[in-house]
């Protein structure tokens, strides 16, 4: 996998995170969710995630104008943004279906929501890449220079 790809693949791994978070009711209190075992509850979750669309959404108007696009790239960019949003139908395990599975059909199951996680993946690849041809050499080192930021946020180091 070439080096420019893992800012956005794991930029699609923390969408894909966020949708699983929508679709999955937090823990409840002795399951070790928060402090002291104790959830944060719908409201708190929910401007949380209103909060994390924002930012998203706003780092793609920042990106979008720094690339400065022409009108012909505009259909890359549009599959590109609509890839990259979290999806609804991404689930996470249902923990009390989970305990009521002998290993096998958990194994099973599991198999099934990683295969669905990886299909999801490839579209968002797949956007990327297509992207990533519709810009221009000076376009690309501009988006580069703004997805490998991404890591830098995260404490990792920046690549030259």
């Amino acid at each position: 996998m070439k080096p420019v790809f893992k800012p956005l693949l794991m930029a699609g791994l923390l969408s894909a995170l966020a949708a699983v978070s929508q679709a999955q009711p937090m823990p409840g209190p002795g399951t070790g969710a928060g402090v002291g075992g104790a959830a944060p509850n719908a409201e708190m979750r929910a401007q949380h995630r209103q909060k994390m669309q924002d930012h998203w959404a706003q780092r793609q108007v920042d990106l979008k104008a720094k690339l400065k696009l022409a009108p012909e790239q505009e259909g890359a960019w549009t599959n590109f943004t609509a890839a990259m949003k979290p999806r609804a139908d991404m689930q996470r395990p249902n923990r009390a279906e989970m305990e009521q599975l002998n290993t096998p059909a958990r194994l099973d199951k599991m198999q099934a929501l990683r295969a669905q996680h990886n299909a999801a993946m490839d579209q968002r690849n797949a956007a990327i890449r297509a992207l990533y041809a519709a810009l221009t050499p000076e376009q690309q080192k501009v988006f580069d220079a703004q997805t490998r930021r991404a890591d830098h946020h995260r404490g990792e180091p920046r690549k030259s």
